[in-house]
């Protein structure tokens, strides 16, 4: 699913869709390790936010790590409004662009749900 991701965005924008001989390995082994746990959204959003550090692919490792958060997100039947909240926030940590409040904020979002 993770390659097939990478491979939409990259070919969306005609770029060049490849793994990386730094990160691809050390990628693959951690999301195996770990997509078929149970895990808080919290742990699903850091796993997405370190395989977006590993680099693994060519280009569009954000948007990929992104995406996949956010599809989980969606899995949740939020309302739109938590929803979006929900979606924009943990883009923003996958992409390591979120601020110390964007953090807390999606933290406080995080033990809000009951179940997740």
């Amino acid at each position: 699913m993770v390659v097939w991701q990478n491979r939409q965005l990259c070919d969306a924008k005609h770029a060049h869709h490849g793994p990386t001989s730094d990160g691809y390995q050390e990628c693959r082994e951690l999301w195996e390790e770990n997509r078929l746990k149970e895990m808080a959204i919290e742990e699903m959003v850091e796993l997405c936010r370190k395989c977006h550090r590993l680099a693994p692919f060519t280009n569009f490792n954000g948007n990929t790590f992104s995406a996949i958060a956010r599809a989980l997100l969606d899995g949740l039947q939020l309302s739109a409004q938590s929803a979006a909240f929900a979606r924009s926030l943990a883009g923003h940590i996958v992409a390591g662009v979120a601020s110390e409040e964007e953090v807390e904020a999606f933290r406080r979002f995080c033990e809000g749900l009951d179940g997740c």
